[in-house]
């Protein structure tokens, strides 16, 4: 899977799972494996030992990868989960668009 309907920095809302309906943007897109992480989403712990930087040791908790399918891009100007579509602007660039209210971003 070499190409995703979303990238890095965008907001999407989760479609299925334990944390179905939570929105967050995207803090990693990882197009060769087809997955992503979303800020809040699928928080995971982890026992870490005392070390230099963490004195204390004990359970870290951080985000984990989920399936690019299972998320869905929030349009920045409706603010609606939306599919994204693709046009050609004025310059010759491709663009997204949103297929609820036609914006381009």
């Amino acid at each position: 899977m070499a190409k995703m309907h979303v990238k890095k920095g965008d907001k999407v809302v989760v479609l299925s799972g334990k944390d179905k309906g939570k929105e967050g943007q995207i803090l990693r897109a990882m197009p060769s494996e087809g997955k992503v992480m979303v800020e809040g989403v699928a928080i995971v712990k982890k026992a870490v030992r005392p070390n230099a930087q963490n004195q204390q040791g004990g359970f870290l908790e951080h985000e984990a990868a989920i399936d690019a399918s299972n998320v869905m891009l929030v349009c920045p100007k409706c603010g609606k989960p939306t599919r994204v579509g693709h046009d050609v602007d004025d310059k010759g660039n491709k663009v997204r668009v949103c297929k609820k209210c036609g914006a381009k971003f």
